[in-house]
This record gives C-alpha cells, structure tokens and sequence, in this order.
C-alpha cells in the first residue's frame, strides 16, 4: 500500500498543511490510551477523546478561522451547537480510522518514512534534502523532529488505508455517461415573472390592520441598547510601530540566516505534450509516441517556430495558447522526469521526447537564473519587518499582563494606561446590543462587557479582552441609549407597507398558480413572455436553484412544457420549455465530458467512503458524555 503515498506526494503536502488546522492527526498512542479518569468528552470503542484534547480541537479550529476570516471573524462562530457537534463528529471518525488503521497491522517502515520526507520540495536545497530545512520547519509547528514523524507516519498509514477504500470505488461508465448527459442536456426556456407590485393596488387594509400587527408584535419595534465607547488597544502590531531597527541588527540578522535568502536555480522553459495516461493500453502509447516523434523531427528542423508548433500540436490547456510557456520555476516543482529533462538542457537548447505520467513532452529551455545569494537591500524592507515583528512579540509578552492590570486597577479612565503604555485612546461609533459591528466591537465576550451593569452605570473601563491573538482590548463607556419602544406613528406607514406587501406576494402567487394550471391543461393565457434562453444543469446560474430544480424535473414528452415556482421575494415565475437538446458528445466536449465523468465518478467515491465509515462506526461503539461536553463550554 505504500506504493499509494510513493506515487501520490500530495498527500505529503496535505499532510504539511493538515498539521497546523484542525483535527490533526497525532501519534497513535495519544489515541488509544485511556487518560483522564473517566471524564472523557466521548469514547470511541476502548479509546477516549480527553476534555483536553476537544479543547485544542477548539483552539485549532478558531485559529484556522481567524486566519481565513481575518476581520470578519467572529468568535461566536464557534460557539455555535451544531459547528461543535460537527467538530466533534469528525473528531470521532479519525479517531475510528486511527483504530482501524492500527488493528489493520499497517506500518511505514523508516525507510520508507526517510524516503517521503527526503522527497518534500520544502525540505530540498537545489534539489537536494536539507536537515537544516527540515529541522526549520518542524521547528516551526512547535515540535520535535520525533514528534513530527510520529505524526507523518501515522498519516501515511491513514492515507493508505483511505487510499485502498477510495481506489476501490466502482461507478460504472454507463452511470456516469447518464450523469454527464442530464448535467449537459439543454432546455429552451422562456419566463415571465407576476410580481407583487403588480397586485398591490388590489390590497385593501383594515383601518386597524396596522395597529393589531403593531400589538402582536411589539418586541420588533423595540430599538435595542445602544452605547458609544473609547477604547484602548494593546497588541503586537501596535507595539511594532514603537519599534525602531538599527543597520547593525539588519546587518547583523542578514549574515546570521544567509541560507534564508538563497535563491535556488531557476529554470524557464516551453513544452508541447502529447497525452497518454500512465496506464493507457500500449498501442495507445504507441501512437502517442509516433504523433511526439513526428512532432519532434518537426520542431528540430525549425527550432525558432517552437513556440507556433506548440500552439498546433500541444494538447496542454494550461500552455498550448502561450506558444507552450510554462514560465519559470525551480527544482522539485514538475514531475521527476520533465524536472530531470529540464535542469539537464543548455539554455535554448531542446529536449528529445520525454515520457511523463502525463504523456509525452519536448521542452525547449528558454532562460535560466543562477543560484544566488539576495542582496541586502532586496531583502531588507524584510528584514526589518521580521526584526520589528519578534521585538514586538517580546514587548507584547512582558506588558500584557500589565496593561490588563492598569485598566483594572484604574478603572475611571483609560487615560493612565494610554501614557504608560504610549497608545493612541480611539472612539467607536455608536454600537446596538447584539447587533454587528466592526472590530474589535465583533468580539462577543467584549460586547458583553461593554453592555454590563458595571460598564454602563459606573463607566468603568472593561476588563482588558483578547479579540485576536496578541491582541487585547480595554473599553469604557461614553454615552448610553436604553432600549425603547417605537411608537406607532413612526413605524405606521413601514406596517402598513410590509402587511401590503405580504397581501399581494399572496395574490401574485395565486395568479401565478392559476396560470400555471390553465398552461398545462393547454389554455391560451395572455403573458409577455422573455426571448428564449438555452439553460443547462450547468449553466442556470441565473436562476434560483428551486427554478432551476422546477425546470429539469418537468416533463417533456410534450412541448411546450410549462412549471412554476414560487420565489423568496414574493413574486411567482413561470416558466416555458420549448425545445430539449440532448447532449451528443463530441470532440469539443470530450475534456468537459471527462471532467464531469471524474466528479461524479468522485461523488460515487465519496458516497461508498461514507458508507464504508458507517459501517466502520458499527465495530466501534461510541459514547459521547453530554455532561462532560457541556462542562467544556465556554
């Protein structure tokens, strides 16, 4: 099963990725002992998810937000019931797969271990495995070189094993041919949209139709707290302004990480490729070959129009159009074999035919960039940065706890902590209890802080909140609004206009209905119909996703075929199908044809995967104790 991982590196590169988000794989004893006496957050057969360990699931998973969502995140996203029953779900399939994997004897052997990990283009110096890269980057992650391929070994078993599952998936060629096909078949359509504007004179509304609404619902014509606030923000970016960085700490740093700034060779080449898959029947590797041979004797006799054979001949779609381009790149970034061609021409110079996985390449070297050590001054605006950044941190790590201190102790103003701590005190705008915000005012724990009794009556400074990571916020209460009820006056005309509204989406609809079943019955009804329009299952982008579900589900034995469907902003459409266009497959769809088939023969993939968890699940009873999941939220 090796060989999965051997001829898949993307999975070593998921992998690299994997160990810094959430639901990482780690060591498989930290899996299957039994720790902490009982108080698990979920078993899973005879292994325990510790409380611990569901925290730093946690932890993992709001750092992968804040990093993805950057401004817009907001910490109550992870508090969310289902978000957490998710986690924790997933949490307990690797758990059920780490078991499997053990019970199933697989292994990695450290050869084979040493061998992927030599292989990783991070860990490379010139093509070359570099110990002091790797030991770099495992730094990096906060662990030990043991601890690292503890947890690589332990992936490598998981993907083999989900490997093996996943290659044994069957779907079929005439199931997918199917699937291709309703994705691809077109359908005429025409619409006309009955809106509720156009029946909103009908509406007649009681002379108390707005009060009645207006006393069933008077909860929604409350206007909520409302506070301004100055604040105070701590954090190392703040700190890094304060910084300042001598030539001879930028010298200094320079020297020291030289290897750093080393700029591996670079190489710039053109291809023209003629596919085959790796496993195609070998006529078909032989006629490939041929059309590459003839191609090739072609292109020596007249070297300077490789870029226009390339163009002709190519069957890349990523750089037939750019004369075979492929711009440049360094050791390790294509395929061994192209990767050897490449590095192993003369500039200019062309290659003879070179098999890939992919098929059959010519490669013309078309530039080339020594290695070279980056000077000074290109990379010190980068220097100082990195230099400003870890002075920051320092700084940040020593006043924290003081600044928490100072809003605490001396909670009548932020202005003592401002002067000591050299910050700038800022206001926000007016802000609404529960309402959104721009940070850090999205940070819930703040809000609430900001909204308590203490906040509000005595305006003190709030206790100082971590809205990031380094980050921490200290505010105090400028001006304060009570929730209070709109009277009716002011909010009258938007009832009687919503109430109108809902009126007449009713009889939109209805007309709508009506017409709809006058169509099928095959009765004239009098409609400004749109210019018909081709639409696919692929192409009805325009459409609602229930007008487009509406429309391919009609029957079309009889055109014109007619549906309907009700839209969320009140209106009725309908719809007239005219014409089908069954999808014929054909060169010019051949490649969306084959990319289709392999999404769904993925989907199927998927679908067995799940299936076969299932039934995996099955053999490992699992408990998840409410109790002591509830104890662990915040």
């Amino acid at each position: 099963m090796f060989e999965y991982v051997r001829n898949n590196p993307k999975v070593v590169q998921l992998f690299l990725a994997l160990i810094t988000l959430p639901f990482a794989f780690v060591g498989i004893q930290s899996f299957i002992s039994n720790r902490g006496g009982g108080d698990e957050v979920a078993s899973v057969g005879k292994s325990k998810i510790t409380p611990q360990e569901w925290q730093r699931a946690l932890r993992e998973q709001e750092e992968k937000l804040r990093a993805s969502l950057g401004s817009n995140f907001n910490p109550a996203m992870i508090k969310d019931p289902a978000v957490r029953r998710a986690m924790l779900e997933s949490l307990i399939n690797e758990r059920v797969l780490t078991l499997h994997a053990a019970e199933s004897g697989l292994t990695t052997s450290d050869a084979e271990l040493a061998q992927v990990i030599q292989s990783v283009p991070a860990f490379q110096d010139q093509g070359k495995f570099s110990r002091q890269r790797y030991e770099a980057y495992v730094a990096g992650q906060d662990l030990s070189p043991a601890a690292f391929e503890a947890r690589l070994r332990q992936n490598i078993n998981l993907q083999q094993l989900l490997g093996a599952v996943r290659d044994g998936s069957i779907s079929g060629r005439v199931p997918a041919d199917r699937w291709v096909a309703a994705l691809e078949e077109g359908r005429e359509v025409s619409e006309t949209v009955l809106k509720p504007e156009q029946f909103a004179a009908q509406v007649k509304l009681g002379p108390d139709a707005a009060k009645n609404y207006y006393d069933a619902h008077r909860s929604a014509f409350e206007t909520p707290e409302q506070l301004r606030a100055e604040y105070l923000v701590l954090s190392q970016d703040s700190l890094a302004a304060q910084v300042s960085v001598s030539d001879e700490e930028v010298k200094s740093w320079y020297q020291s990480h030289a290897d750093s700034y080393k700029q591996n060779e670079e190489r710039r080449a053109s291809h023209i490729l003629i596919k085959v898959g790796k496993d195609a029947p070998a006529a078909e590797v032989k006629a490939a070959q041929a059309k590459a041979e003839a191609i090739l004797a072609q292109v020596k006799k007249h070297p300077a129009e490789f870029a226009k054979l390339a163009k002709q001949y190519s069957q890349d779609p990523g750089s037939a159009d750019k004369g075979g381009d492929l711009g440049w790149f360094s050791r390790g970034m294509m395929v061994k074999s192209f990767d050897d061609a490449a590095f192993g021409l003369k500039e200019n110079e062309i290659s003879g035919l070179v098999r890939s996985d992919f098929g059959f390449h010519i490669i013309e070297l078309t530039g080339l960039k020594p290695a070279r050590l980056k000077p000074l001054e290109e990379v010190r605006s980068d220097i100082v940065a990195e230099l400003k950044r870890r002075a920051a941190q320092k700084k940040y790590d020593e006043l924290a706890e003081s600044f928490s201190n100072t809003v605490y102790e001396q909670a009548d103003s932020l202005k003592p902590a401002a002067d000591k701590f050299k910050l700038t005190i800022q206001q926000s705008p007016w802000l609404a209890k529960g309402g959104q915000a721009a940070a850090p005012f999205n940070n819930p724990k703040l809000q609430t802080a900001l909204f308590s009794a203490d906040a509000i009556k005595s305006k003190h400074n709030t206790e100082a909140v971590e809205v990031a990571p380094n980050t921490l916020v200290s505010a105090r209460v400028l001006d304060y609004k009570p929730s209070a009820l709109q009277p009716l006056a002011a909010v009258n005309k938007d009832i009687e206009a919503q109430l109108t509204r809902g009126e007449a989406a009713k009889l939109a609809r209805s007309a709508g209905a009506a017409d709809l079943a006058k169509l099928v019955h095959g009765d004239s009804v009098d409609l400004a119909w749109s210019p018909a329009k081709l639409v696919s299952r692929l192409t009805a982008t325009d459409l609602s996703s229930d007008a487009a579900t509406a429309i391919f589900r009609t029957d079309v034995a009889k055109l014109p075929a007619y549906t309907g469907v009700a839209l969320p902003d009140g209106s009725y459409a309908l719809y007239r199908i005219s014409r089908v266009q069954p999808f014929v497959a054909s060169k010019a769809t051949e490649a969306q044809a084959k990319s289709l088939s392999q999404q769904y023969e993925k989907v199927i993939a998927d679908q067995d995967f799940s299936a076969w968890l299932a039934a995996l699940r099955l053999r490992y009873p699992v408990d998840i104790r409410k109790e002591a999941l509830a104890a662990t939220e915040p």
